[in-house]
């Protein structure tokens, strides 16, 4: 089965008018699939070739890149893990200039990377002004029609662990998954790592799923520093795996909590480092509420536009918001995320929205009606409120 990805449209007109666009997500998430769909649905504008730089093959055909990347100059390239050859970015930005000036402006380009903080930084360095960023999340409900929400939520949004046999076909699959990351993959992103300990870091995480930071916690039970968790973190971020959501801050007279949220981002991940098989065990463990709560939130945040910005809202009093989005026009959506079909309003929610006054309140809930929980909040299944922030 093939998923069509929202991204593509998005991709296909950065291409338009960007020479560079770096595609950045975590291995396995589609990006080779969605570059190669771009390529087939830009055929008739441009002719394309694909190069996989894991590959000895074609690594060796650009032993010369000058002189191979000068000869397909009339060509979208797309290099697939562009980060096993860092030498090149400093000749993409000769080729860049060269093809700009003779009046070729746009649609060079399509880097592929497993998010590296090397990519992300020697391309900011060598490519400035020359190379456009677009993330690709794992999947979606907005991708997969056909495929059961709470089988989406289980498995999690990588297309080879959603699209296993069966549930203990895709557990499998998502434990080779860590496995290889730690084993192989972190090796190349970051400093030398113990695997057991990363391991061991990123288990808690799922533990503490949707939880507040306390490095120095994390610290004493991995027997290290709290300097070492801060890096074993900031490489799980840079690598897609874990996201830290900020906590809102202004001063407007209360007391709030500044640490930062922090999660293992594909629910399908979490119940794997968890040891989780199926839908009974999620539903009799205690991170349940968690892992629901972090499902939405990034089905939410893929959906929302590129200038829109997430937070969490929560003071010392008690007034929480679980995520906050403020778009680029200024207006702000509280969002309350309830794993009921009778979900119901706590005080502290409606304290937060005296605070800040969005200019929407949405709850979302696994059922499938829409309703008025109040005059100004309504209750809606996830998927609604994705498309809403789709379209805006």
């Amino acid at each position: 089965m093939m998923f069509a990805r929202a991204l593509l449209p998005e991709v296909m007109a950065t291409l338009r008018h960007s020479p560079a666009v770096a595609l950045l997500g975590p291995r396995q998430v589609g990006k080779t699939t969605l570059a190669l769909a771009v390529a087939e649905a830009l055929r008739e504008e441009c002719p394309s070739i694909y190069l996989d730089l894991e590959s000895e093959a074609d690594r060796a055909k650009l032993a010369q890149p000058e002189l191979y990347l000068a000869d397909h100059q009339d060509k979208l390239v797309i290099l697939d893990e562009v980060h096993r050859a860092p030498g090149l970015l400093p000749v993409l930005r000769g080729l860049i200039d060269k093809a700009r000036r003779a009046g070729r402006r746009h649609g060079q380009y399509l880097l592929l990377g497993s998010a590296s903080v090397d990519l992300l930084k020697q391309s900011g360095e060598s490519l400035a002004g020359r190379i456009a960023y677009l993330e690709l999340a794992p999947l979606t409900p907005m991708e997969t029609p056909g495929v059961a929400p709470d089988e989406l939520w289980l498995r999690g949004g990588f297309p080879e662990s959603l699209l296993a046999a069966d549930s203990a076909r895709s557990l499998r699959w998502r434990q080779d998954f860590i496995r290889t990351y730690l084993e192989r993959d972190v090796a190349q992103f970051g400093p030398r790592i113990a695997t057991e300990m990363l391991r061991r870091f990123w288990v808690m995480l799922a533990h503490h799923q949707g939880g507040l930071l306390n490095a120095a916690q994390f610290a004493r039970n991995l027997g290290v520093d709290a300097k070492t968790v801060a890096n074993y973190l900031d490489l799980l971020v840079d690598l897609m795996l874990v996201r830290r959501l900020a906590p809102w801050h202004a001063n407007i007279g209360k007391r709030l909590v500044r640490s930062p949220k922090v999660y293992v981002r594909d629910s399908g991940l979490v119940h794997a480092l968890l040891g989780i098989a199926d839908k009974e065990t999620l539903l009799a463990h205690p991170v349940l509420g968690a892992s629901w709560e972090t499902w939405v939130i990034e089905t939410l945040l893929t959906a929302a536009r590129r200038d829109t910005q997430a937070f969490f809202y929560r003071t010392a009093a008690g007034a929480e918001i679980d995520l906050l989005l403020e778009h680029a026009d200024g207006s702000r959506w509280a969002i309350e995320v309830k794993r009921s079909l009778a979900p119901k309003l706590e005080r502290g929610f409606h304290a937060a929205c005296e605070d800040l006054q969005p200019a929407k309140k949405w709850v979302v809930y696994p059922g499938v009606e829409r309703y008025r929980a109040a005059p100004d909040v309504e209750v809606l299944p996830l998927l609604d409120l994705a498309q809403a922030l789709a379209a805006r």
